[in-house]
């Protein structure tokens, strides 16, 4: 480790030192201008400014900075002057004579939609780019997602569907690796999909949905990559917003935004806090088959009523050290604070379908949850067309505590009150990230790129399990279920890409290698435990990708893309002592558990016509070896009651072939009505076995979302999205489909500057899971629903701050590839 960070300092040192080497040409002049956008008169920030000669080269450009004025040294002679802007038309200069130091008019830039190298479609409910390897989706303009999470938000990205539990899938694929500006986070519980329940969606500034990931990114995720990322302002001066929301079921949040900029420094902050009540409810019924279970139908009804209030903070400064360097330093703050319980009604019926026994188990949690993130910037840019090198520094500690307290009684046929057993969870994370990337443009349409990663990852899981012998005693450790695990996870990885543009066509390859080591460790128990499994795995991998992009004409292109993957076991699933959701349901880590590797192809094609229709499609393919599946299986053991114990764990299967189209429209027929659809059709076929019992499956799913969204008279806008998802299956279980609906009114007030909006997520209460489980010595049919239907009333004022609006803007935030 130490000869890594030797080395990386002591490239920083040597490149910002060739940066100051570089002597100047002493015929040149300097030519000095300012760039302004049309409507607003704002200026525009970094929009570019090149110099042609007569012979038609480029010799030279630069960008504009926070006021839109640029001054750019240039060999005296006659050129044509070109200012650019992403989504706004080109402006030519022509037979200019620079022999002597020159102020050009202001000139002023016009949005324009129709783009080359990179698509820009504007449909209000989204802004949609498409690049060579990835689809960014702005959400900032979704009237649904005011009030709401950012695991909310995401529902509404094409390609991503939110289960009732909140987990995240990306084309049906759950195994999405989540990152914050291009990087795994404390702010997204390093990449746990509950996390992202508590971060406000006003946070988002876009969502990156990377399906074909370049060699710059990790090879984590057989989906892909969700990149999210934080807003920050680039408007010179002090500008901000404020919101405040209220909702039912009971809840409430405020949210501030506020950014500072001058010519040296950039300083932003944005603070939520919220409190939200969020009632849920399941139904289980389970039926055993064997002849020795004294009742064998089992209906297990269950009432959850979670309090969430939580804190969010991020604040941070960037300093400019010189016009091309620039250094940044960010602090995270999260505290999270849940009350729930959950309330258990278990009825057992004998052979003869009579009640006998219904028993009531009421589970009292309270949770915190601590978060605290340090990360440190620097870049230097050695010119404007690119060439630069980025250091990133990232500290970040996710610490957990829960404590659950749970008592029970017999109400039928006798009522007896039971042994009260405590369940205690101190869980801490503490993560470690170091990153260097270089960029060096070759000529006018290459680029290389090569970089490090190291992430140090260490988690400590301290599970106690105590109980009351009998009613009203001392609370004994249950030596079975209390363990102190801990894992380890160690990934250095280098990579290097190159990408060309040759007239129509255009290529991005590149190669990362992952060196893993991966380690866990059991303590707390007893020597003679047969559970405690310790291991320590070491693998290292070549990660090729490849992106290919031809453009038929200006508004047609087709792209192809291959990448290789990796799922690595952590955590939970590799934890060989079991932990219960119920008395008679435990989940058990599997320490054996290899990492699963995964090839994906994906072919997509883009047609616009003029700017009111733009239709986007793929048809994707991936082979998975030794996929994760979780299963579900009897035991040989009972409950104190008599009731067999059901296991989940997750085990390697043998293949996972997965194949898949989709297609998305955006279709702007009038000024006042826009419409985005989207289609996602998957097939799987996995194969493998577990304890002598085969569990290859084959599914055919699908889901789809569609979002209108109508301008009515007096500044009013009317917001409706309908998503449907279809039934899937696996080797045991059966789900059905999900369809809701939800509904969103908004007003822009005091000129423009605040907006009053409504939105009413899942109207028809209708976002339940529905499931039916089958195995040889059990049926379980299950319904579930995470949350109810809620309605949000939020207010936004906006201050030196124009409203969301579409339009393209560079952000040096999010790790572009360029391409």
């Amino acid at each position: 480790m130490k000869k890594i960070f030797c080395f990386l300092f002591i490239c920083l040192g040597v490149f910002a030192f060739a940066q100051n080497s570089s002597s100047n040409k002493t015929d040149e002049v300097s030519v000095s201008g300012k760039i302004i956008e049309s409507v607003t008169n704002q200026p525009l920030v970094y929009a570019t400014v090149a110099f042609t000669d007569l012979n038609g080269k480029i010799i030279t450009g630069g960008i504009s900075d926070s006021e839109g004025i640029y001054k750019i040294k240039v060999p005296s002679g006659v050129y044509k002057v070109t200012f650019e802007f992403i989504g706004f038309k080109t402006k030519t200069l022509n037979n200019q004579n620079l022999t002597t130091d020159t102020t050009l008019p202001t000139v002023s830039l016009e949005e324009n939609n129709e783009l080359l190298d990179e698509v820009v479609v504007t449909a209000e409910t989204t802004e949609v780019q498409i690049r060579l390897d990835k689809k960014i989706y702005n959400i900032g303009k979704d009237l649904t997602t005011a009030g709401a999470t950012v695991g909310d938000a995401l529902a509404n990205v094409p390609s991503v569907t939110v289960d009732a539990e909140g987990a995240i899938a990306l084309r049906g694929n759950g195994n999405v690796r989540i990152l914050i500006n291009g990087r795994p986070s404390a702010i997204a519980g390093f990449g746990s999909a509950e996390a992202l329940q508590s971060l406000p969606a006003e946070s988002i500034e876009r969502v990156e949905v990377i399906t074909s990931p370049s060699a710059r990114y990790d090879a984590e995720g057989t989906a892909g990559i969700l990149n999210i990322i934080l807003k920050r302002e680039k408007v010179l001066g002090l500008n901000g917003s404020v919101q405040v929301n209220v909702q039912d079921p009971i809840g409430a949040g405020f949210t501030g935004n506020i950014n500072l900029r001058t010519r040296k420094f950039n300083v932003f902050n944005t603070t939520s806090v919220n409190t939200r009540n969020s009632p849920g409810r399941g139904v289980v019924n389970n039926q055993f088959f064997s002849s020795t279970v004294e009742n064998p139908l089992v209906l297990e009804t269950r009432d959850f009523d979670r309090n969430d209030v939580g804190f969010n903070t991020n604040i941070g400064m960037e300093y400019f050290l010189t016009d091309k360097t620039s250094f940044t330093g960010s602090f995270f703050l999260s505290n999270g604070k849940d009350d729930d319980e959950t309330f258990n009604n278990t009825n057992e019926f004998d052979s003869a379908n009579n009640l006998a026994v219904n028993r009531i188990r009421i589970e009292e949690e309270t949770e915190d949850d601590n978060n605290y993130q340090v990360s440190l910037n620097y870049i230097t840019r050695f010119n404007d067309k690119g060439h630069e090198l980025t250091a990133d520094f990232q500290y970040g500690i996710d610490d957990q505590g829960e404590r659950a307290l749970i008592s029970e009684r017999n109400t039928f046929p006798t009522v007896e009150l039971l042994p009260t057993e405590l369940i205690t969870i101190e869980e801490r994370a503490d993560e470690f990230l170091a990153q260097i990337d270089y960029v060096l443009p070759i000529g006018e349409n290459a680029q290389f790129e090569a970089g490090y990663r190291g992430n140090f990852e260490e988690t400590t899981t301290d599970f106690e399990v105590t109980e009351q012998s009998v009613l009203g005693g001392v609370f004994e450790i249950d030596e079975g279920l209390t363990n102190i695990f801990t894992y380890d996870e160690e990934i250095n990885a280098v990579y290097t890409q190159y990408g060309n543009k040759f007239g129509k066509f255009s290529f991005l390859a590149g190669l990362r290698y992952e060196h893993t080591r991966l380690a866990g460790t059991v303590g707390g128990v007893s020597e003679d435990n047969d559970l405690v499994i310790d291991f320590d795995n070491s693998y290292s991998g070549l990660f090729p990708t490849l992106n290919l992009n031809y453009e038929l004409n200006d508004s047609e292109n087709i792209t192809l893309g291959y990448n290789r993957r990796i799922n690595r076991p952590r955590g939970r699933f590799v934890n060989p002592f079991p932990s219960r959701s119920s008395e008679a349901n435990i989940f058990q880590g599997n320490p054996s558990l290899n990492p699963a590797f995964a090839s994906a192809f994906d072919l997509g094609y883009l047609k616009r016509w003029g700017k009111k229709v733009t239709l986007t499609t793929s048809v994707y393919y991936q082979y998975e070896t030794d996929a994760f599946e979780r299963i579900q299986e009897g035991t040989d053991l009972v409950t104190p009651n008599g009731i067999p114990i059901i296991r989940t764990i997750p085990i390697n299967l043998s293949t996972n072939e997965r194949i898949g189209f989709e297609a998305g429209v955006l279709y702007n027929p009038t000024d006042w009505l826009r419409v985005n659809g989207s289609f996602n059709f998957f097939q799987f076929n996995s194969e493998g076995a577990f304890n002598g019992i085969e569990y290859g499956a084959k599914n055919t799913s699908y889901f789809s979302r569609l979002s209108a969204k109508v301008s009515l008279p007096y500044n009013i806008d009317w917001q409706t999205n309908a998503i449907y998802r279809g039934p899937t299956n696996n080797a045991q279980t059966e789900t059905e489909d999900i369809l809701f609906l939800n509904l969103a009114f908004s007003k822009d007030i005091l000129k423009g500057n605040g907006t009053l909006a409504l939105s009413i997520r899942d109207v028809f209460n209708s976002r339940k899971r529905m499931s039916l489980t089958n195995t040889d010595t059990f049926r379980s049919d299950s319904e579930f629903q995470f949350r109810v239907r809620t309605v949000n009333l939020s207010f936004i004022y906006r201050f030196n701050q124009k409203k969301e609006k579409g339009g393209g803007s560079r952000d040096d935030n999010g790790g572009d590839d360029g391409f």
